[in-house]
């Protein structure tokens, strides 16, 4: 009875949750409520931070920006797409972005919340990826942003951590709090992203693509590139990403909706 009681009352906390609406819905149609335990301003803070703690760190192992080239490119996609991140959220322009390559050979690209993303070498020489890829690639990334699908997953952490709480103090345990900074680095780089949080990259991805002047259909030849990887085994990392057939299926739909903005504003690059 102490155990359901003290559940009960954790529980009744969960109202604290907000029912946000982070972006607009776009083209592509991106229109889920999302519920949030934790504010933008300290996931944001602690993504800055955890971001320069490892971007410091892999350039002190001389292992960041090694290539003038590669960082230019990269970061004139970078620049376009985050033109374009207005329409989604007013606010994103604004942000203070940053962008860096990292070198390592494994295949992938990441943005935290706030808009920090870092782009790795594996997957600029093993993908060789046109710009229309690379714009497909980060602009998945640059989405999740978007959406804070990190702060989501921070709430849904601590959410679960309540009921962690109640049944550790029954058992005499003690609980410390969140370290958000950690958190990042491990929602980043170690923890893979739901299925519904990659559809939904996938499709506002394509659309600032679109909007900024790249093929969005760049962004089915990549996770084309990406399932073939490795004779036909692909990345771990996309072991929890929409099957590829369903992928590749939603993109083409996406992207049609897209190409109309795609065919303006090529126009203008």
């Amino acid at each position: 009875m102490i155990l359901r009681g003290l559940l009960i009352a954790s529980l009744s906390l969960l109202p604290a949750c907000q029912s946000v609406q982070t972006t607009q819905p776009g083209v592509v149609g991106v229109d889920r409520t999302q519920s949030m335990m934790v504010s933008s301003a300290d996931v944001n803070a602690s993504a800055a931070k955890a971001y320069q703690q490892l971007v410091t760190g892999e350039a002190k192992k001389g292992l960041a920006n090694r290539d003038p080239a590669q960082l230019e490119r990269v970061r004139r996609v970078a620049q376009r797409l985050v033109q374009q991140t207005g329409a989604f959220r007013s606010d994103a322009p604004g942000w203070a972005w940053e962008t860096n390559v990292l070198t390592s050979k494994d295949v992938n690209a990441w943005c935290m919340p706030g808009g920090k993303i870092a782009v790795y070498t594996g997957l600029l020489e093993r993908l060789q990826p046109t710009d229309a890829e690379l714009a497909a690639v980060m602009g998945h990334e640059i989405a999740h942003a978007l959406r804070e699908h990190g702060r989501e997953r921070v709430s849904q952490a601590q959410a679960q951590g309540l009921v962690i709480g109640v049944l550790g103090a029954v058992a005499g345990v003690s609980r410390t709090g969140m370290d958000l900074t950690a958190m990042m680095v491990d929602l980043t780089l170690n923890k893979p992203n739901s299925r519904e949080h990659e559809t939904e990259a996938d499709r506002i991805g394509v659309e600032l693509a679109a909007r900024a002047g790249y093929d969005p259909r760049g962004a089915i030849t990549l996770w084309d590139k990406m399932g073939k990887l490795g004779g036909g085994e692909p990345p771990e990392f996309l072991s929890t990403h929409p099957p590829h057939a369903t992928r590749i299926n939603d993109l083409k739909l996406a992207s049609a909706k897209v190409l109309p903005l795609y065919e303006i504003a090529r126009l203008k690059h």
